[in-house]
Parts: C-alpha cells; sequence; structure tokens
C-alpha cells in the first residue's frame, strides 16, 4: 500500500516503511495527482482534505496529527467511506505552558497581579480544560464558555459569553473553527463582541485565526478600546496582517501548541490510529529520542520574592515566549519556516525545580503546574 505523509510532521520518518510505501511531500502542495494511487494519508493543517483534493483517489483512510480538524471536510469524506481521526488533545499542555507565558508577561507589563484578575476561558475541550485549571492553580478568578458542553452538562460550570466580556479582565480563546451551526465560531471576535469590551481588557487566541476578525481587532487596537492583544493564529496564514503584527503585544507564528511534546503525541496518535485501522501490528508506537533542553534543574533561590515571581522564573526557563515574538517581527514572509524548523521547546514536566528558601505552598503550587 501506499501512503502520503507530510514532510514537516516530526519523529515519522521510518517508522511506516515497514508497512507501505512512505512519500514525503510538502503539506501544502500535496495535490490530487499526489494521491491517485495512495492509500491513505498523514497531514498537518496546511493539507485541505475535499472533493478538489481526493475525487478520484484510492485514499480511505486520513490522520491529521493535530487537535483541529477544519482542514477536512468531514462530510464530504463520510460521503466516500474516507476515515479520518484528528489528534485530539495532543498538544494542550504546550498551549498551557504559552498561556502561563503570555499571562507572565500581561502581568509584567501592566503591573497586574494574577490573584486580582478574573479570565474568561472561551472553548473548554482539552486545552480549554488544561487553561482553566492552569489559572485556577495561578489564583486567577476562571469563567468558563463552553454553549455544547453546556446543553450536555447543564449550566452549572458554565457562564454565557456575555458575562466573559462583561466581567473578564483577560479572554483566552479556545475553540474549534466552525464556520455555520448554532456554535458558530467563524469571526465570534467580531466589532459587536469587541465594542462590548473596554480599555481594561486583554484578548490571548490561541485557537483558529479565523476566529477573530482582522479589521475588527486592529480597530479596537487602534482606537484602544481594547488594553491589549496576543495573537498566536491569523486569517489568512501564512500571509499575515503586517498592520495587525504591528498592533498586538505578541505575536507568534501558530507555534502555541508546538512544544516537542505536543508534535511527538500528535504523531503517536496519528501513527497509532493508521496501525489501527490499517490491522498492523505496531501497538502503542512513541518517539523514542525527543531531544531534552540543555539545562532541565532550575534552581530559585525564592528570598524575598512573591509566588507570581518565582512561578514567572519558572516558566521564562521553559519558554521565552518573547523569543518567537522578535522572530515573527523581524521575518513574518518566513512564518512557515519558523514553524516548520521551530526549535525544541519541552513541557513543564520535563524539568525538575529546586527553590531554594521556598515553602510548602509554592511547592504545592508548582507541582499542580507540572514542574518535578
Amino acid at each position: 500500500m501506499k501512503v502520503v505523509v507530510d514532510d514537516r510532521i516530526p519523529f515519522i520518518k521510518g517508522v511506516l516503511e515497514k508497512y507501505a510505501e512512505v512519500v514525503y511531500l510538502e503539506g501544502s502542495k500535496i495535490s490530487r495527482k499526489d494521491l491517485l494511487d495512495a492509500d491513505a494519508l498523514i497531514i498537518r493543517t496546511r493539507t485541505n482534505c475535499n472533493a478538489n483534493l481526493l475525487d478520484g483517489t484510492k485514499v480511505k483512510f486520513i490522520a491529521t496529527a493535530t487537535i483541529g480538524f477544519d482542514h477536512i471536510d468531514t462530510e464530504y469524506c463520510g460521503s466516500r467511506n474516507i476515515t479520518w481521526t484528528n489528534a485530539e488533545g495532543c498538544n494542550s499542555s504546550s498551549v498551557q505552558q504559552y498561556l502561563a507565558a503570555a499571562l507572565l508577561f500581561i502581568t509584567e507589563k501592566f503591573d497586574l497581579s494574577l490573584t486580582n484578575l478574573t479570565i474568561g476561558v472561551v472553548g473548554a475541550g482539552n486545552t480549554g480544560k488544561k487553561a482553566a485549571a492552569l489559572c485556577d492553580t495561578l489564583g486567577m478568578k476562571v469563567l468558563l464558555n463552553d454553549p455544547p458542553r453546556e446543553r450536555a452538562e447543564g449550566s452549572k460550570s458554565f457562564v454565557p459569553l456575555d458575562t466573559i466580556i462583561s466581567k473578564a479582565d483577560i479572554i483566552t480563546l479556545h475553540v474549534p473553527l466552525n464556520y455555520e451551526g448554532r456554535d458558530k465560531t467563524y469571526h465570534l471576535v467580531d466589532n459587536d463582541l469587541l465594542s462590548g469590551l473596554d480599555e481594561n481588557q486583554i484578548l490571548i487566541n490561541t485557537s483558529r485565526g479565523e476566529v477573530v476578525k482582522t479589521e475588527s481587532i486592529k480597530e479596537a487596537l487602534r482606537k484602544k478600546k481594547v488594553r491589549g492583544c496576543i495573537l498566536d493564529v491569523w486569517e489568512n496564514e501564512p500571509d499575515i496582517d503586517l498592520d495587525l503584527l504591528d498592533l498586538v503585544d505578541i505575536g507568534t507564528p501558530h507555534i502555541a501548541g508546538y512544544s516537542a511534546d505536543g508534535k511527538a503525541n500528535g504523531t503517536a496518535m496519528s501513527v497509532n490510529s493508521f496501525c489501527r485501522h490499517f490491522g498492523f501490528d505496531l501497538k502503542d508506537w512513541y518517539p523514542n529520542s525527543i531531544s531534552l533542553p540543555p539545562v532541565r534543574t532550575i534552581n530559585i533561590d525564592c528570598t524575598n520574592l512573591n509566588h507570581q515571581e518565582i512561578i514567572g522564573k519558572l516558566i521564562q526557563n521553559t519558554y521565552a515566549i518573547l523569543e518567537d515574538d522578535r522572530a515573527l517581527r523581524a521575518s513574518p514572509g518566513t512564518f512557515e519556516k519558523q514553524r516548520g524548523e521551530y526549535p525544541v521547546r519541552r513541557e513543564f514536566g520535563t524539568f525538575k525545580t529546586n527553590l531554594l528558601n521556598g515553602n510548602k505552598e509554592i511547592e504545592n503550587l508548582i507541582k499542580r503546574m507540572g514542574f518535578k
């Protein structure tokens, strides 16, 4: 059999060759011609799987090594008996790490205390739940909005979006991209939503670029209708709006979920789904060689530092978010290259901490964050 694989998916080369002819291609350039005799496809978000790509091909299985699957026409696949899978939750801890770095940046820039802030988490799936747990651990008041979950579970744990708009100091988006229906998220953040915010509120988007309407957020930032904005995702990627990049506090090239751990999880889930579907004997495969950071033990003298300052130092030692911001601003035209060649970033659980002159309270707090 033959499988076509996005050549930017890490850890996968050499894994499936025992079972199939494997062809590695640039994801955005995979064409119908490439798939005429292919049985399976393993991709990222850069390959749009629809009738234009798949009609007349032999493809019967698609795995995307990503949480999102809006690039897969699921209705079309269903009509053609094409099985598809996504890597649900694979990079939720990576996005959690990104959000932690973003929050500590916000508190430093605007001289804020996390324990005095309310955060609205819009979208409480795998990633949103991780985000909410982090914010709760950090002492923030957390408001959750997730209409599909609220319909399934009741309203006890959730609030309407209007409540978040009126009460949250920070709003962080973790929704899937839905173009229609009652849970439509396309241009969720538009002129109407932004008109309800004020100059003290901050927006963070790590979900999908199309959730935030570019012209609307640009106007809000220019007129200082909102205090700030952090964007990891953009409309029309990789051709992002340079005026918007100039206006945001932090801009990064869709890498919030790009920790080495998140990538390994996504690849493993795709490989294992492929093997289960075709009945191959590779069981619970996982990459055996994920690069480690140069320093895995973080030493911090906690003398005269409050909890927020200690946490800030810990996060900075695992992920310097401003380096990604500087790289994008220096060369926005290499957006896709920066994603494809993203340096190794490991999540909190990779690191051991040694807190000199700390106490049990801060030790327990950082353990809840995932540090060892």
